[in-house]
Formats: structure tokens, sequence, C-alpha cells
């Protein structure tokens, strides 16, 4: 908040001023809801964390997380599932895809995606042990990029950790402060919120700058 108002104003407050106005105006911030557990599939293969959890980087395109967290809209036993790539140089969002199904479609199409936009890209690939990621097409995939794939250990979540905190800011800020009645709107509201995260979401890691705005300026360097 208090980057925001300095950035967009000019100014120079402290956060410590910002707070204090946040209290006499009764704003407070959301908290992120408990991630559940998932069943567990036997995996047909099962990559090392490579990652391991070094979650610094100095060039686009030198680490990428993945995952796919779900969303319901109110009344409909219809699921929408997203699947994103975050590029940990800027934290932004390389590709992503919403579908009805938790498949290996989604995670298919978005790795094209990403491919699609970074054709020279060569990334370690860290996910965690999702049946998709463990598929064999997708090792296939990822060799045929001549990307290096890392998964997370089992059952710790914070191998992925700056992957579960996008699921967290698109969920608290978008989400959960939101009621969804149709399939549509949750799909735009995703897409909006995205789009804003990318472009316009200022980040105090990113000398108060959007993930896409510290790209460019590395790839121009």
């Amino acid at each position: 908040m208090t980057m925001y108002i300095n950035r967009l104003n000019n100014t120079n407050y402290s956060w410590k001023y910002i707070r204090r106005l946040m209290r006499k105006l009764n704003i407070k911030s959301k908290i992120r809801r408990k991630r559940y557990n998932y069943i567990k599939v036997h995996p047909e293969q099962v990559g090392e964390n490579i990652l391991s959890r070094d979650f610094t980087s100095n060039y686009p395109n030198e680490k990428w997380l993945t995952d796919i967290t779900e969303f319901k809209v109110i009344g409909q036993k219809q699921k929408l599932y997203l699947c994103s790539i975050l590029d940990l140089f800027d934290k932004s969002i390389v590709a992503h895809t919403i579908s009805f199904r938790n498949d290996n479609k989604i995670v298919f199409d978005t790795f094209e995606k990403a491919i699609s936009l970074n054709p020279t890209a060569k990334p370690i690939f860290h996910s965690d042990r999702g049946f998709q990621f463990t598929s064999k097409i997708f090792k296939f995939k990822l060799d045929n990029q001549g990307m290096i794939q890392s998964m997370s250990r089992v059952g710790k979540c914070i191998d992925n950790g700056p992957m579960e905190a996008f699921w967290g800011t698109i969920k608290s800020k978008m989400y959960y402060v939101n009621k969804f009645y149709s399939i549509e709107n949750l799909t735009t509201s995703i897409e909006q919120y995205i789009e804003f995260y990318n472009n316009k979401r200022f980040q105090a890691k990113l000398k108060c700058l959007a993930p896409i705005e510290y790209r460019n300026q590395a790839l121009l360097a």
C-alpha cells in the first residue's frame, strides 16, 4: 500500500504512517486460506529437487516454476483450473491456461504457450509431483526443449514457495474478496488479475516496478 501511494502520488510517506492511516480508516489486509492436502498418485517418473529452494535468479528464463490451482463458482459443481508458469527472475506469469479439467492437456497447453513466447528458453523447470508433471510425455517435452526438470519433495510445498505465494496472492486479492456466480465472470476476473499482476502490480523487491516493467528493463540492458 505504501509503495502504491508513494509511486502514484510522487510522495515519500513511511510505511508506519500509512499503517496508522489504514488503522484509522479500518482498512485491513486479507489473510490467505490454508492449503489442503491432495490424494497422492504413483508417478511414472520423478525428477530430483534441483532447485533446492534457491529462489534467486539473475536473468529472465533462468528458473521457471509451475503448478495448478482450482476455483469454484457459487452454486455450481463445475470447477475452473488454472495452470501457470512463473519466472523467478521477475515473478511474472510467463504463460497460463484456464480449463474445466485438471489433466495433462492444461499443463501441455501452458507449456506450449510459454515456449511460443520464449522459444530459446532453457530454464530449470520446477514443479510438484502432480501426475501431469511426472508423466513421461511431459519429461520428453522438457528434454526436447533442453530444459532441466526439478521437482519438490513429497509433502514439501515450501519447495515451490514462490508459486504457492502467487496462488495466495491471486486468491486473497481477487477470489476471496468477491462472489462469483458464473464461470464467465470468474474466468474474466482471473484473466484481468493476471494482466494487472504482470503489468501494474508494483513489487518492492523489483525496485517498485511491475514484473513486466522489470523484465523489459533487464532484456534491454
